[in-house]
């Protein structure tokens, strides 16, 4: 470890970008499907079921990508701790460029019959596998990159780069579903912004041939220090603490942008008859309110430390999303400010990835990101819309009250967080700083 700590050079601002793009057109790769959804049903099953086992076969077709998460990133994270940060993180982009790109290519069902839905959920389950690696992978490339006082930030800035991925979506589905008929859209203009991915994505994948392996990486190779025994029995027998923390983050990070970025819209048209443009709009602002508010979590936490940023971050989560779900339908006129605030709130969650890149030495630092993360997501991500819309038949607010549950778990992480940093944060600090 150098006496003087290194600050970020050029090739840092280079490594940053490029894992930022590479991560925001991947994002935008997975979920504009869910955009697109209702034609891409009337499409690719038999035009005489019922419409609510059509939406149900096609969610269930979008949920595949979530289930196909936790295999592909903990395959993925095997390899990228044996042989390469980098190999993988290419792996990644390639395996959702392509499939997205096919699905903007599949006949319909018209064409090819039973085989077209098969041949969609096929490539929803190898994106899936795709951005199971690639979340954790990119917080792990960028992380060993950069010093260790700088891991906040690097990781803030990626996190923010995913989200830019699903405003990206938002944008992308908003001018075409304006510019096209109903009728244009259903002849082959919904094929656009999965063509427009896949060719994204490979042009994201070419720029990433310059990025470089990690030092952390290169320095266990040359001594030696790889895992020898299969990465993900290490993480599973030596490093329960760690896996229940990433877990338990995983969920408040799903919850924030779950509940918060993609639920909302729906929830204020529903309980209090907002148009859908200016829902829209309002999501909007609370997408790039989030990225602001990610950049922030990152910085806070390398200057403040992950418990203070959690235990602050938490509260105020609490506080302002309460805040937007009590007051948005008796002060629509102030929409844009509760909702932005509620956005910059869920920034908190550009701290986890800082605390998970911590809580796993080198040697399985993919593997266990990527195991916890993922299984999580697949868990929390899957029920939380099916509960929430449950808990509504409770209450209205149901979305505010599971949020509030959820910053409560942040802020207990963040104090059990203080109560280990004496112990473990020199520790941490050695494991990811680079050489």
């Amino acid at each position: 470890m150098p006496n003087q700590p290194r600050q970020l050079n050029r090739q840092d601002y280079k490594t940053l970008s490029l894992a930022a793009l590479g991560g925001a057109l991947e994002f935008y790769d997975f979920i504009i499907f869910v955009f697109f959804a209702a034609v891409v049903g009337e499409l690719f099953f038999p035009p005489d079921i019922p419409e609510w086992l059509r939406q149900l076969q096609t969610f269930g077709i979008f949920a595949a990508g979530y289930l196909a998460r936790p295999l592909g990133g903990i395959i993925m994270a095997h390899f990228g701790d044996k042989v390469g940060r980098k190999k993988m993180f290419t792996l990644s982009i390639l395996l959702m460029a392509l499939p997205t790109l096919a699905i903007g290519l599949l006949p319909t069902y018209a064409t090819l019959g039973i085989l077209a839905p098969l041949l969609l959920l096929a490539m929803r389950l190898l994106q899936g596998a795709a951005i199971g690696g690639e979340v954790p992978g990119a917080w792990v490339f960028v992380a060993e990159h950069v010093p260790a006082r700088r891991i906040g930030i690097a990781c803030g800035t990626l996190t923010a780069g995913l989200t830019v991925g699903i405003l990206l979506g938002s944008v992308v589905a908003t001018l075409i579903n304006t510019s096209m008929t109903p009728q244009t859209l259903h002849d082959g203009g919904w094929r656009i912004p999965f063509l427009l991915g896949g060719v994204f994505g490979l042009m994201a994948m070419y720029l990433r041939r310059w990025l470089r392996e990690t030092p952390i990486f290169i320095e266990m190779q040359q001594r030696k220090t790889l895992a020898d025994e299969l990465p993900i029995k290490t993480v599973v027998m030596n490093h329960k603490k760690a896996v229940a923390i990433s877990m338990l983050l995983t969920w408040l990070l799903s919850a924030g942008i779950v509940v918060v970025i993609l639920m909302s819209p729906v929830w204020l048209q529903k309980q209090y008859g907002f148009a859908p443009a200016l829902t829209l709009q309002g999501n909007s602002i609370a997408t790039v309110m989030l990225c602001i508010g990610c950049l922030l979590a990152g910085l806070a936490a390398d200057r403040f430390g992950a418990s203070k940023t959690l235990i602050i971050g938490s509260l105020l989560l609490a506080g302002c999303t309460g805040l937007f779900y009590h007051a948005a339908g008796t002060h629509p006129e102030q929409l844009f400010l509760l909702y932005g605030l509620a956005g910059l709130s869920v920034g908190v969650v550009g701290a986890v990835p800082f605390v998970m890149v911590r809580a796993f030495p080198a040697e399985v630092r993919f593997t266990g990101i990527s195991f916890s993360y993922n299984l999580s997501y697949a868990i929390f991500g899957g029920i939380t819309p099916i509960l929430v819309t449950g808990l509504m038949a409770v209450s209205p607010l149901a979305p505010g009250w599971y949020v509030l549950a959820l910053s409560m778990v942040g802020l207990a992480l963040g104090v059990v967080l203080r109560q280990d940093l004496n112990h473990e944060d020199a520790v941490a600090l050695q494991t990811v700083e680079s050489p």
